[in-house]
């Protein structure tokens, strides 16, 4: 908590027996605030004070204005967030030494923060931002830290590490600066100073639409007025978009990885949640992982997209994948022993996991794949990622070279965010799904059964 005390002489005015009143300053991110003490001092007597020889009646005074100075730091130290007036509540109210100040509100950015249930201490080592010092008046770390409790909330984990890394970049170039401080110059600068730096502009952008989030909810906490200080928008500063990069396979590529073969436990498993994730429509890995044996409804699993079911509360959408013989032989060779309805489809996540630990999970059975399917790249001479973003691009570029409608493939990946191509696509029915989901598998047509490209 970088609050600092000092005790002043305040020679602003001179009183009427030739002396200045003494104070008790406290400064917090730059912003100073003074208290008066019960002491007065002319100069002479108060450049006495650090002098090793002086009255018997200086050093009482230097003696009691150390105690004030000392019992100041102590009370700051008990604090959990720092406020002007809680160090006054706690401190400067009870002391028979210093001057009661006059009631004065709280600033507009720093009201209470709302109590709540839920426990942060699992976080508190991966999120630095909760040790900050959060009492500079309308500086933007409360407002990351007020939206990153409620990611924390919602279980979240990914978004709140963006917004932390959004907010530990800005406070490299700048430090935790005021959101008026944001311009649209300094968003230039920002972004110059990160290029220089080697980012992207892709990176840029990643790390720039958390902030514009934090401007809007800053916005709609009434912290600032969006007139006042608003950077982004038209003829401000925009946001560089990312790159649409082609990631899909092609028909030969997906073919070679189809048919593939190892010994390897690490490859085999690695191949087969790969291959699973791309006929399941795609599927991001999150969602495979999180699967249940009550998801197999007849010949189809239903699931909503975890990316989607907290922004998408109302009318959403589940997706319907037709299980081919290909799916269940992954299903049945990989998946979990037990097949209870609640039991996980795949023995991968586990029910008594806090959400940080299932975060981590997550992210680590996403590196296992990825780091199989890249020994596999090299085995078959692609010159290609193949990660788990690939099943995705290459589910619906494999249904387009089919010939398979636009709106259909829109539906099957998800996509929430067009509410009349939603409306449209409620025509498809369940055996329309089953027959397009043979077309995921056309490039197996001609190939002979024992067809083998690695051995």
């Amino acid at each position: 908590m970088s609050v600092s005390t000092a005790i002043i002489l305040d020679t602003r005015r001179v009183k009427k027996n030739g002396k200045f009143p003494v104070k008790l300053r406290v400064i917090s991110e730059r912003v100073p605030k003074d208290y008066p003490t019960v002491f007065e001092l002319s100069e002479t007597d108060h450049k006495k004070l650090s002098a090793p020889r002086i009255s018997d009646e200086l050093q009482d005074v230097r003696k009691k204005l150390q105690e004030i100075n000392s019992g100041a730091d102590a009370a700051l130290r008990q604090l959990e967030t720092f406020s002007f007036l809680e160090f006054e509540t706690e401190y400067i109210n009870k002391h028979p030494k210093l001057f009661k100040p006059k009631k004065t509100k709280e600033p507009a950015q720093q009201p209470k923060a709302e109590r709540d249930d839920f426990d942060y201490t699992p976080f508190l080592k991966r999120f630095a931002i909760f040790e900050e010092d959060h009492s500079r008046p309308k500086s933007i770390s409360v407002t990351f830290l007020s939206y990153i409790k409620k990611l924390l909330q919602q279980g979240r984990i990914g978004s709140a590490i963006n917004y932390q890394r959004t907010y530990r970049s800005i406070k490299a170039f700048k430090g935790n600066v005021l959101f008026s401080e944001i311009t649209v110059g300094f968003l230039y600068q920002y972004e110059t100073w990160m290029l220089n730096r080697g980012a992207s502009k892709t990176t840029v952008g990643i790390v720039l639409r958390p902030l514009r989030s934090i401007f809007n909810e800053a916005i709609e906490e009434k912290i600032i007025r969006k007139d006042d200080c608003y950077p982004f928008g038209r003829r401000k500063y925009q946001i560089p978009a990312s790159r649409n990069l082609k990631k899909a396979l092609t028909q030969d590529e997906l073919k070679r990885v189809f048919y593939f073969k190892s010994t390897c436990e690490k490859l085999i498993i690695g191949k087969a949640y790969w291959l699973f994730c791309y006929l399941a429509n795609g599927m991001n890995v999150k969602d495979m992982i999180y699967l249940k044996w009550k998801n197999i409804q007849d010949e189809y699993l239903v699931f909503e997209r975890a990316k989607t079911e907290k922004s998408t509360r109302i009318d959403q959408k589940p997706i319907t994948v037709y299980l081919t013989a290909e799916l269940w032989d992954i299903i049945n060779t990989h998946g979990n022993k037990s097949r209870l309805p609640n039991a996980f489809l795949f023995p991968i996540m586990h029910t008594n996991l806090n959400a940080l630990e299932q975060f981590d999970l997550l992210n680590y059975t996403r590196r296992v794949i990825n780091e199989a399917m890249a020994e596999i790249t090299s085995e078959l001479n692609i010159d290609k990622k193949i990660t788990t973003i690939v099943t995705r691009h290459s589910f619906s570029t494999q249904l387009k070279r089919a010939g398979v409608s636009t709106e259909y493939i829109q539906e099957a990946l998800g996509h929430t965010n067009k509410k009349t191509t939603e409306n449209y696509l409620d025509s498809f029915e369940k055996e329309v799904k089953k027959q397009y989901a043979s077309k995921l598998l056309a490039f197996t047509q001609n190939v002979s059964s024992h067809e083998e490209f690695i051995s």
